[in-house]
């Protein structure tokens, strides 16, 4: 029953409630400098990837490989991906931070980008780490909507999921994207609304100055939500009928309970972002892989325990997860 039932993560007392336990890690964390070497990954549908690797010298190297993947309109760039990079370093790992389609720094080629449900991509980033056949093993780590993407990965097809991926751990993860898609359209988290859509109209309009005779424009000031959002862009722009039908593929929180790779999922109860249905203890308690933990707090994101530049509980338990005889 891997349901974890004491968190020993306590915020700092100078963040006193979930906003600001999110809001003060994303605004006033800098996040270590990370020597990246970038690499594009040509795709076969003609699009590409951009991944940037952290290797560690050859005299460290242990044949062992991290993939990380970023939340909603993030990037490798991110504080709390270079923090979790350099955690993973030091662990002895060699890390692979990807960065979605668009999210590069470079708009993609193609009509359609990333969305929550993508696993496509992930298990192409995936292959071709493995493909020199260096890497005996593999853990994945994901934030937010790279949580979902890892989760669905690990549960919508277990048996094809490469051997070589032996641990996973996400954090602050929407598993029902409809229930959190309504949920961080609430009142109180306008500032969030605001921000990502800021960043998805932009993205909007680059697409529809490469491909106006596809992208229409019309009304994308008046979308306030994600539900709109979702419905008028990122569906038929990915093949779905409607945002219903995008919600009700990509949650990943179907797909838990067929994890068969020691996984750990930490949500902390206080996640402005997150709704009762994103926190799957019954899946937790009836799985012998799927572990769940529920910290006290830790916003969205957030978890440090100390200033904002660390150090951070999410970094600490995923080594200690991944690095542990028996999972846990």
């Amino acid at each position: 029953m891997p349901l974890v039932t004491s968190s020993p993560f306590q915020p700092p007392f100078y963040q006193l409630n979930g906003h600001a336990q999110t809001i003060v890690p994303a605004l006033w964390r800098t996040g270590p400098a990370v020597p990246y070497r970038r690499e594009r990954l040509e795709l076969p549908d003609g699009d590409f990837l951009d991944l940037d690797w952290a290797r560690l010298p050859e005299h460290r190297r242990v044949g062992t490989l991290a993939i990380v993947s970023h939340g909603l309109e993030g990037d490798s760039q991110r504080p709390y991906i270079r923090g979790m990079v350099r955690a993973l370093n030091e662990a002895g790992f060699d890390a692979l931070a990807w960065n979605y389609r668009s999210c590069g720094g470079e708009p993609n080629r193609l009509l359609r980008s990333y969305h929550l449900g993508d696993t496509g991509d992930l298990a192409q980033v995936l292959h071709h780490a493995l493909a020199d056949g260096h890497y005996k093993r593999v853990f994945l780590v994901g934030f937010s909507a790279g949580g979902n993407v890892t989760l669905k990965f690990l549960g919508e097809n277990p048996a094809q999921v490469p051997p070589e991926v032996q641990r996973a751990v996400v954090f602050s993860t929407p598993t029902d994207l409809k229930g959190s898609a309504v949920h961080i359209g609430r009142l109180q988290n306008q500032v969030y609304m605001r921000r990502f859509l800021k960043s998805l109209r932009l993205k909007v309009r680059a697409k529809a100055a490469q491909r106006p005779e596809q992208v229409d424009l019309t009304g994308l000031e008046d979308l306030r939500n994600f539900p709109d959002f979702d419905d008028r862009y990122t569906a038929p722009m990915h093949g779905f009928a409607s945002a219903e039908a995008y919600y009700a593929h990509a949650s990943s929180g179907q797909y838990v309970a067929a994890i068969r790779v020691p996984t750990l999922l930490v949500n902390a109860a206080n996640d402005p972002f997150l709704p009762g249905t994103c926190y799957p203890v019954a899946a937790a308690e009836a799985s012998g892989k799927f572990f769940l933990e529920i910290t006290g707090g830790g916003g969205h994101v957030g978890f440090a325990e100390g200033l904002p530049d660390g150090p951070y509980y999410s970094e600490r338990r995923a080594v200690d997860f991944l690095t542990r005889e028996t999972p846990g």
